[in-house]
């Protein structure tokens, strides 16, 4: 009987040890494709930087990578300024989140504290629907309805608004990004212990007062997790941009305007003919390791402001 028990014992240890080590190769082959995908970026934006200073793509402000086929043709050398592609995306995607983050929250806040369990289980499913929709399927919705009905509102005010705007991709996008914020947010929101509700209730707050100084406060944390998230998506959307936004890279802030982002670029530069080893496909990288420096950028100083709000509520 003691030698059994031995052997069994054996058995779990040799058992345990191999699900450790599964795990440390999971865990080490995403930190080393990470740091692969990370290189692999870093060494082509490299070779750009060798032909197009670095000073002149960060600050620059016409982009227009077309290469001409001979030295003595006009604009040979291409113009990489990559302001006015940060200046679209960061219109559409703050067009987006107007629209995203409000209406994603409050419907959170609606499903957790106010809709009864018949409600909730109706809206939730409809509202997660929003994310399987197809990105192509939006852009078509935009360019469909959203940019004919933009175009004849603007004219009873006498707004020429572009059949590729901003506006219309901004609209559009922040639809789509509504469920990453009501599903995280209504989850974070849920699982807020009912103890808190029920101490600032017997303190004799009401249901609004306790959802605006305990429950969203407990859950920021969680709520700035899936803003990022939001974000992140809409920095990295192209399909509803190409559609509904166009691909012309205008020195613009204004919203009735055509933009276009990063992202659409990086796929414009890397489609054709183009040579490899040329500025203009080379750009594609360059752009690439900069969207991810300042999205990283993002990342740690939302980190360091959660950590900050926590640290307070705590």
């Amino acid at each position: 009987m003691t030698i059994r028990k031995k052997k069994r014992a054996i058995g779990k240890t040799l058992l345990e040890r191999c699900m450790h080590a599964l795990l440390w190769l999971a865990a080490a082959t995403s930190v080393l494709i990470t740091v692969a995908i990370v290189f692999s970026v870093l060494f082509e934006a490299i070779r750009f930087f060798k032909i197009v200073g670095l000073g002149d793509f960060l600050f620059g402000l016409h982009w227009s990578p077309q290469m001409a086929l001979r030295a003595d043709q006009a604009g040979s050398s291409g113009a990489f300024g990559v302001v006015p592609l940060f200046l679209g995306t960061l219109l559409i995607t703050l067009i987006a989140m107007a629209v995203a983050i409000p209406v994603g929250l409050f419907s959170a806040v609606y499903m957790s504290e106010y809709a009864t369990r018949k409600n909730r289980d109706l809206l939730k499913p409809v509202l997660e629907i929003l994310a399987g929709i197809p990105t192509v399927v939006y852009g078509y919705f935009a360019i469909v309805l959203v940019a004919p009905a933009l175009r004849s509102f603007g004219a009873v005010f006498g707004l020429d608004i572009a059949s590729e705007s901003a506006l219309a991709a901004g609209l559009v996008m922040g639809v789509m990004i509504i469920p990453f914020i009501s599903s995280l947010s209504d989850d974070v929101i849920t699982a807020i212990p009912r103890g808190l509700r029920d101490a600032s209730y017997a303190l004799g707050a009401t249901q609004s007062e306790t959802i605006k100084k305990v429950v969203l406060p407990a859950a920021f944390p969680g709520i700035m997790g899936a803003v990022l998230l939001a974000v992140s998506r809409a920095v990295g959307e192209t399909m509803i941009v190409v559609m509904a936004a166009g691909m012309s890279a205008n020195l613009t802030f204004n919203p009735i305007r055509s933009v276009t982002t990063v992202t659409v670029q990086i796929v414009s530069l890397l489609v054709g003919d183009q040579e490899f080893g040329s500025p203009k496909t080379l750009a594609a990288f360059a752009l690439g390791l900069t969207l991810f420096c300042i999205t990283l950028l993002l990342n740690i100083v939302a980190l360091i402001t959660v950590r900050r709000c926590r640290e307070k509520y705590e």
